[in-house]
C-alpha cells in the first residue's frame, strides 16, 4: 500500500466527537426530528463554535477515521458474503445523497464517493482528501451526512438502530486500553 494514504499515517481526529455528531442525527432522525428543527441546530453550531479552529480541524479527521472505521466492518461483512463493498454501498450512498441537495450539493457527491471507496480500499480517507487541496465549508455537511448514511447503513444490515455507535464506542474502548484482557 502506498503509504501517501496508508491509514498508519493518518491523522485520527476526535472519533469521539464525530461520532457523537453521528449517533445525534441517528437519534433524531429515528425519533422524527429532521435537520430542519431549529434547537438541534442551534445545538450543533453551539457545539461546533466551541471546538475552535483546532477542535474543527479534528473533528474532521474524526469523521474520516469514523468513514474509514465504519467501511472497515462494512467491507468485512461484504466480503465474507462474496460481496464487493463498493459494488454494494457506494450506489446507494450517491443515490441517498442526490436525493438530499440541501445537504449535499451534487458538486461535492464525488468527493464524498471518493472518500467512501478510499476507505472500502483500505486507504486513509483524510489522507487520500488531503491530494485535492484544502476542504471546504461546502463538504462539511455532506461529510458528516457520509458518516451518518453510513451508520444508518449498517444499523440496519444489523437490525439494530444502535449497533454502528456501539461498535464505534467498543472499538474506541478497546483502544484506549479499557476492554477486558
Amino acid at each position: 500500500m502506498s503509504a501517501s494514504c496508508d491509514p498508519a499515517y493518518a491523522p485520527v481526529g476526535d472519533v469521539g466527537a464525530a461520532l457523537m455528531m453521528v449517533d445525534s442525527r441517528l437519534k433524531a432522525v429515528h425519533a422524527g426530528k429532521f435537520a430542519s428543527d431549529r434547537e438541534q441546530q442551534e445545538l450543533m453550531e453551539q457545539f461546533l463554535a466551541s471546538l475552535g479552529p483546532s477542535g474543527l480541524d479534528d473533528l474532521v479527521d474524526g469523521a474520516c477515521t469514523l468513514i474509514y472505521m465504519l467501511m472497515t466492518w462494512l467491507r468485512k461483512a461484504h466480503e465474507s458474503e462474496g460481496k464487493d463493498v463498493i459494488e454494494y454501498v457506494v450506489p446507494t450512498l450517491v443515490a441517498t445523497m442526490r436525493m438530499m441537495p440541501r445537504s449535499c450539493p451534487p458538486e461535492v457527491i464525488p468527493m464524498m464517493a471518493g472518500l467512501v471507496i478510499a476507505a472500502g480500499t483500505e486507504l486513509s480517507p483524510n489522507l487520500w482528501r488531503q491530494r485535492y487541496g484544502d476542504w471546504t465549508k461546502e463538504e462539511m455537511t455532506p461529510l458528516e451526512a457520509t458518516a451518518f448514511l453510513l451508520a444508518e447503513h449498517i444499523n440496519r444490515i444489523a437490525d439494530n438502530p444502535d449497533f454502528a455507535t456501539r461498535m464505534i464506542m467498543d472499538a474506541l474502548t478497546n483502544a484506549r486500553g479499557g476492554g477486558e484482557g
